[in-house]
């Protein structure tokens, strides 16, 4: 009996994780700008995705750890314009926040620098078209402020600035107030405002959005100022000699929320480096604890500082669904409207670039397989190649997918990427030659595009893969699934953010184009692994 009775308690704290600690980062790969909200026990999560369609992911957790996707608050062509944007421009560091019944996310979209936000009562359904703000255009970062039935527009153009709003319409209601630039660190931006204890507290990122970007509070006694520093700025930085061999870097653009149990968390972007300062995932989503006493300033973490491997009291576990090894492609039915990305019922996670042509990906046409039509429009161009991609996740990987090619046209290509911008990616492609399908490395480096090795393909499918030991990412491909030729090596920095700039991190993708307009071609796709 008092066996079972251990078992038991071993059975509960392993579901309800009474374990202490997690790991960062909590969102890993190209997960960049994270702002979150609490709605009762419940925490949600968005994110920048810059020229990526759907736009703004919507995550749901219950302990800050453990995250599932439901939903994106972009999902069709009414809702943005993205046409010709590529990782320097689009959808820009998102807000979400909660009021009164109705969940609220604001943003900007370069390079129109246009204000906008949508709202619902279901962030895991469709949500609004634009409310677009008129008043303030050649900005960014925005957030909204809800306190007493009133809504503030918070946003930074030169310095930070705020006033308010109508809700239901975006227009201006109140005057401009100034709260200042910053404390003198470059590009100030990321401004959200929280009230505790009768303080105004400012929060903003400071630096740049690379290895030195750094977060620093202020507070106020008036929502318009004026706003004094925290003598301890900044609260979050790795730009430091103590963390100068930390694998996290880039630390900035962060966002506070308070637990049911009263701790209160900051969650914030940082990237893996790999190699000497670089990093191939983009800005990922890390969380760290914050203690506040009653008066005081926040602190983050004890020293401003957060480590892969956190030792800390945290929330009750709540275990989300995770993404399968292997993506077997079933159409996931969905309650969306034909112009929304969801109806298209691939699996969340998944997206294109740009605008996406609806017509050319299919789900329904071969029942298990993922169809993708060629276009002319390939993945070196700044536009809407016919492409589907997943983030890289970790430094360590391998992708692998099974195309039947059966239905190559001549002239037309398919394959599997690991793609960083139209200039920067690496490809393993089925094309089909003078009636024959040749399987090839394709390596896109700026104006440089080179092709390695190809081989004859004996047959009509073509397991193709791409892995990474962090060092190299390797182009493979295989006749029979079960033995690999080495179509060509690469190093990882040519696909970093360090040599090629730009905001988002490495995607594997699936990809089918031609040089023939009007190409009848397509390519089906059993299934995609990653681990």
């Amino acid at each position: 009996m008092k066996r079972l009775v251990i078992i038991g308690l071993v059975m509960c704290a392993t579901m309800t994780g009474w374990a202490q600690g997690f790991k960062n980062p909590v969102l890993p790969g190209f997960h960049a700008d994270p702002s979150v909200c609490r709605v009762g026990d419940d925490f949600y999560l968005v994110n920048s995705t810059f020229q990526y369609f759907p736009g703004v992911p919507v995550f749901h957790s219950k302990d800050l750890v453990n995250w599932e996707q439901v939903g994106n608050c972009l999902t069709r062509p009414s809702q943005v314009d993205l046409k010709n944007t590529d990782g320097n421009s689009g959808i820009y560091a998102p807000t979400i926040r909660y009021n009164n019944g109705r969940f609220y996310m604001v943003t900007t979209v370069f390079p129109s620098r246009r204000h906008f936000y949508v709202w619902t009562d279901n962030p895991a359904g469709e949500w609004s078209e634009p409310i677009v703000i008129d008043f303030a255009i050649g900005s960014c970062d925005p957030t909204l402020y809800f306190e007493d039935g009133k809504c503030y527009f918070l946003w930074k153009e030169g310095d930070i600035k705020i006033c308010e709003i109508d809700v239901e319409t975006g227009k201006q209601l109140g005057e401009i107030h100034h709260l200042g630039v910053g404390l003198g660190g470059r590009y100030p931006e990321g401004p959200h405002i929280y009230k505790k204890d009768d303080y105004y507290y400012l929060l903003l990122a400071e630096g740049g959005t690379e290895h030195g970007h750094h977060v620093n509070i202020l507070r106020s006694k008036s929502l318009f100022g004026p706003y004094e520093p925290n003598p301890a700025n900044p609260i979050l930085s790795h730009f430091n000699m103590k963390m100068q061999n930390s694998q996290i870097q880039g630390l900035g653009h962060a966002d506070l929320v308070q637990a049911p149990d009263s701790s209160w968390w900051m969650i914030c972007l940082g990237y893996r480096t790999s190699g000497y300062l670089q990093h191939v995932m983009g800005r990922e989503t890390m969380l760290a604890p914050v203690t506040w006493e009653k008066g005081g300033w926040p602190v983050v973490n004890g020293d401003g500082t957060l480590q892969t491997d956190m030792k800390c009291p945290t929330l009750p576990f709540v275990p989300m669904a995770k993404d399968p090894v292997r993506e077997e492609f079933d159409f996931v039915k969905r309650n969306a409207p034909k112009d929304s990305y969801h109806s298209l019922g691939l699996p969340m996670g998944w997206m294109s670039l740009c605008n996406p042509d609806y017509t050319r990906y299919s789900l329904t046409e071969r029942k298990g397989y993922l169809r993708l039509r060629s276009t002319t429009t390939d993945l070196s161009k700044i536009a809407s190649p016919t492409f589907v991609a997943r983030r890289q996740t970790e430094l360590n990987f391998s992708s692998t997918a099974l195309f039947d090619l059966s239905h190559l046209s001549e002239g037309m290509q398919a394959g599997i990427t690991a793609y960083a911008a139209p200039l920067n990616h690496y490809d393993v492609v089925a094309e089909k030659r003078n009636g024959q399908i040749y399987i090839k490395s394709n390596v896109r480096l700026g104006q440089t595009n080179h092709s390695e090795k190809e081989f004859a393909l004996k047959g009509t499918h073509a397991w193709l893969r791409i892995t990474s030991d962090k060092d190299f990412y390797y182009m493979l491909a295989s006749s029979d699934g079960l033995h690999f030729v080495e179509l060509a090596k690469m190093e990882y920095r040519f696909l970093s953010t360090e040599t090629i700039g730009g905001f988002t991190g490495v995607m594997l993708g699936l990809f089918a184009q031609s040089n023939h307009a009007n190409d009848n071609g397509y390519v089906d796709i059993d299934w995609f692994e990653y681990q």
